[in-house]
């Protein structure tokens, strides 16, 4: 099976490059199922209703968030409607929506995909990511139900995010982060057979600062003192993220190779 997943998608930019992208990569890599994460989509903070159908009509076949899963506010009625839309295991106890699902292919191989949200140099003091992790993947052990299984890990600390793709290696076919916008390089295959990556990177325009335009960044850190609202930049945006391959018969990921399409960054691919 081939799975590819997309970081954070940033603002207008982000939602253009994957309707215009999106579905020719899918079909160029041969992808069996492709899970995006929204998280920024509308206006750099959260995913609202529309804009989580844009990345679904646009070719996803699953969407996460992560920590700004409810700034838009309509999405606490919708993700209870959307069984396509995760949050994050942990986010809050009565949470709506849940933090992983199993979904079927056309040809009925199976794909659970869970979030979590991770704690260090996060703003909210969110439950522990690792217990919840424990829980989701022994009732739903690798190659058995599930012929893959992938995780997002959506953390700000790199140590983290390692932490996580070693915890859960030999039980997820893919753990990868998000969160920080920066694509990182070292893509591997784990001991025990899991793909990690540090960080998939954004779907944005990287001719920013993390995907915002780069005026009141700049302001703050050279001046300390902020004069406006963040704004998402507008420029060409790169799809950056990630390309697994498993086996059907055990779950475990036999390549993993880093992806970019489009916008400034070089292009990346198997």
């Amino acid at each position: 099976m081939k799975i590819l997943f997309l970081g954070d998608v940033m603002g207008r930019s982000g939602r253009a490059a994957l309707a215009d992208h999106l579905k020719p990569l899918r079909d160029r890599l041969r992808a069996d199922f492709v899970i995006v994460n929204g998280e920024n989509a509308t206006s750099g903070a959260g995913l609202s209703p529309e804009h989580a159908k844009v990345i679904l009509e646009a070719g996803a076949d699953c969407i996460t968030l992560g920590d700004h899963a409810f700034d838009q506010r309509d999405m606490l009625s919708f993700i209870e409607r959307e069984p396509r839309v995760l949050r994050p295991l942990n986010f809050a106890k009565g949470a709506p929506g849940v933090g992983h699902r199993l979904f079927s292919l056309p040809d009925g191989r199976k794909v659970l995909v869970t979030q979590v949200l991770g704690q260090v140099f996060m703003k909210r003091p969110f439950d522990d990511p690792f217990s919840h992790m424990d829980r989701v993947l022994r009732t739903h052990p690798l190659g058995g139900l599930a012929q893959a299984v992938v995780v997002d890990i959506h953390a700000e600390a790199t140590s983290e995010k390692m932490a996580m793709g070693h915890f859960c290696d030999g039980r997820a076919s893919l753990v990868v982060g998000t969160h920080t916008h920066v694509p990182t390089g070292d893509a591997q295959l784990l001991d025990g057979g899991t793909a990690y990556l540090t960080d998939a990177g954004m779907c944005g325009d990287y001719n920013s600062v993390i995907g915002m335009d780069r005026a009141e960044p700049l302001r703050r850190f050279v001046t300390g003192m902020g004069k406006g609202r963040f704004q998402p930049a507008t420029g060409a945006a790169t799809l950056s993220g990630v390309l697994v391959e498993t086996s059907d018969r055990d779950g475990k990921a036999q390549s993993v190779s880093m992806i970019r399409e489009g916008g400034r960054l070089q292009g990346s691919g198997p």
